[in-house]
């Protein structure tokens, strides 16, 4: 019998090379295939005619094939084009490297051709890469609505569809958890139901109630296992509360800044809860550039200072070794009692032997690294603080796992991500929270600017002028190479086009994070050194990437990204003491500028673009911008689905109201019959 925790390899057709095709996506078992969600759908709607295409819109169109394809070279792109028509009017087709096309696509034939409409300067219109039907197959298609999946190399999108099939067809699925009568309460589909229609809806209704069925079970189990955890720590004792001492003071006075004063009102609640008679959970919340690092450092420090070992989880190596630089740095330029060590994947060897020895003996008494930390092999010697940071990118399981490996430890968490102060009670209610509301004072406003991409030209000779006068600047992309129809900028030909168009002595770099850590590692080294000018990535540097020189980040396909994940990237400039620039392109194929563009322009504000973000978005925006990934959730979005946060939420209290025993972290080791 195959069960969601069967190997994917039982299923028929999956050999070892799909397999670790799939692995690569993190979809190791049948139930993880079922979870794999897709990114987003193509409806097929009836096909339209020449005369009703829209430039900017993708749209289905059957047409005849007018005389024999073409192929030509540009670069390394081999380009088919064909003419073809209907009653109404011609339409040029074009594709690239598919010149086997030119033998199937003969005059005469008529099919149906699906894809993204362009229009000329000469008022032509062409389609780019359309998808070709037969009438038969398009018909069948129609009014239907096809999954659409995020895919590595060598994964093919109806590869993903077939094997999803063959999964709800053959995989046990056990019974509904929730009571009947709850879910006609609650409004939600049935498990078993929304398991299939959230990969194949039959229509719009079917999609919408699927994934709210599939949230609201991430919220219901995220939330339980929080409070839980809340009712766990209430009581817990701190049995070894520390002192305070004289190096932290000594530090705080040898900056070369002030704290601002919420900081200094931060740094107070830790060095109460560290000192205090209950165990500290707390969330350190602040703006991008709020200066949470320097109060985790002072944290790690009063920890050292009482003889015991501090570990700072970081959700990227990257991040993880520009934490271990700046705090050796400091523990060099301050004479401070501490011996940090990085522990990352990328630590192999006799190096990662030699720290996890001075883990395990107690000489190193500050561990900083990524998911490294948690693993089994990892011993320490007396574990007195947990800090992670930017706690959305981690699950409470994580969090949990590390704190585990000390006795009742301390946790302090943080994160960049504003979240509005409704949504804040739900999410962090297991913790205590602390609120960073200023910048440091020398830091100047960043200026922004939202604009159609037709005003590239312009952006690139300012740049320009910020690399002449000494300073650095990113170019963010939101895919990493070319892909078929979607028209986006990719890192791969953005930079092979940048480095023929800009002057050779302007040094360009690129990363993305499909890179190996090393490589990522050397990229970012190489930036925050000036040894490049100009840094093309995917959105891999959004995470608490410090570079103090860096005065301009241009942001292509602005109109693809969420509010929060648009103020996260332009919290890579504006960290030094020059003016900095947040450009935002958007296609100029959109009529007008988007909303949200219009805020970012108006507020630097994380905590106002939040309550923007909430209204804006609203509940059930299905088909706008996707997933926010605030709390690692893998469907949900706090913005979008704040309806079905506070649905689980209150019935997330009922559970607990009627069954008070409840200690397990599964959704089904809770009696809601019983309810």
């Amino acid at each position: 019998m195959i069960t969601r925790e069967s190997p994917l390899k039982q299923l028929k057709g999956v050999g070892e090379k799909t397999a670790q095709l799939f692995a690569s996506r993190g979809v190791d078992t049948v139930g993880d295939l079922l979870d794999f969600y897709p990114r987003d759908y193509e409806w097929f709607a009836a096909p339209v005619t020449v005369d009703q295409l829209k430039a900017g819109e993708t749209a289905s169109v059957v047409l005849t094939i007018l005389g024999a394809g073409r192929t030509a070279y540009a670069g390394k792109y081999r380009i088919t084009s064909f003419r073809a028509a209907d009653a109404t009017g011609a339409v040029r087709l074009t594709y690239f490297n598919m010149p086997y096309l030119a033998k199937t696509l003969q005059a005469g034939t008529i099919h149906v051709f699906r894809g993204t409409v362009r229009k000329f300067q000469n008022g032509n219109l062409q389609l780019e890469q359309p998808s070709v039907y037969s009438p038969a197959e398009y018909e069948k298609l129609q009014n239907t609505y096809l999954p659409c999946y995020s895919l590595s190399r060598g994964m093919k999108n109806g590869q993903v569809q077939k094997l999803v099939m063959k999964a709800l067809a053959s995989c046990f699925l056990s019974e509904d958890y929730l009571p009947e009568e709850d879910r006609r309460r609650l409004s939600l589909m049935e498990e078993k139901e929304a398991a299939a229609k959230i990969h194949f809806p039959g229509n719009k209704d079917e999609l919408i109630a699927s994934r709210n069925r599939k949230v609201f079970d991430e919220f219901l189990s995220f939330l339980l296992t929080i409070r839980r955890q809340k009712r766990a720590e209430l009581s817990l004792v701190n049995t070894r509360p520390m002192v305070l001492s004289e190096e932290t003071g000594k530090l705080i006075g040898s900056l070369p800044y002030e704290l601002t004063d919420s900081q200094k009102k931060a740094w107070k609640e830790i060095e109460a809860d560290l000192t205090g008679n209950r165990v500290m959970n707390r969330l350190l919340q602040g703006d991008v550039g709020s200066g949470k690092t320097i109060l985790a450092f002072l944290a790690l420090l009063l920890c050292a200072a009482n003889g015991r070992q501090g570990a700072l989880m970081a959700p990227t190596e990257v991040l993880a070794e520009q934490h271990g630089k700046d705090l050796c740095a400091m523990t060099k330029e301050y004479d401070l009692p501490l011996h940090p060590v990085l522990l990352t994947g990328a630590v192999t060897g006799k190096t990662r032997r030699k720290v996890l020895d001075e883990i395990r003996s107690g000489k190193a008494n500050v561990i900083i690294g990524t998911h490294a930390l948690i693993q089994d092999l990892v011993e320490y010697h007396d574990l007195g603080l947990v800090i992670t940071d930017e706690q959305h990118r981690f699950g409470v399981r994580q969090r949990e796992t590390l704190a585990g490996k000390g006795k009742e430890t301390p946790v302090l968490v943080m994160s960049a991500t504003p979240i509005p102060r409704t949504l804040s009670i739900i999410l962090y209610g297991d913790l205590q929270v602390s609120r960073l509301t200023e910048l440091p004072k020398n830091r100047l406003r960043i200026k922004n600017l939202a604009a159609p991409a037709s005003e590239r030209g312009k952006i690139y000779r300012f740049i320009l002028s910020q690399i002449a006068e000494g300073r650095q600047a990113y170019v963010i992309c939101p895919a990493v190479e070319e892909n078929g129809m979607e028209q986006m900028e990719n890192v791969t030909d953005y930079a092979e086009n940048l480095r023929k168009m800009l002057p050779d002595t302007v040094r360009i770099a690129e990363l993305n994070g499909r890179m190996k850590p090393s490589e990522k590692s050397r990229i970012m080294d190489a930036f925050a050194a000036h040894e490049t000018d100009l840094l093309v990535s995917t959105t891999v540097i959004e995470v608490g990437i410090n570079v103090p020189n860096a005065t301009c980040i241009l942001i292509e396909n602005a109109e693809r990204f969420g509010l929060s994940q648009l103020h996260q990237l332009r919290g890579r400039v504006g960290r030094g003491q020059w003016q900095s620039y947040c450009i935002f392109l958007y296609s100029e194929t959109l009529k007008e500028k988007p909303k949200r563009l219009s805020i970012l322009e108006k507020t630097n504000d994380g905590f106002e673009i939040a309550e923007q973000d909430l209204k804006l978005r609203g509940p059930g925006d299905l088909f706008g911008v996707r997933q926010s990934g605030e709390m690692g959730f893998h469907l949900a979005d706090i913005y979008e689905d704040a309806d079905i946060l506070a649905k689980a939420s209150s019935y997330a209290d009922e559970v607990l109201e009627r069954n008070p025993d409840f200690h397990g972290d599964g959704l089904r080791e809770v009696d809601f019959r019983s309810i």
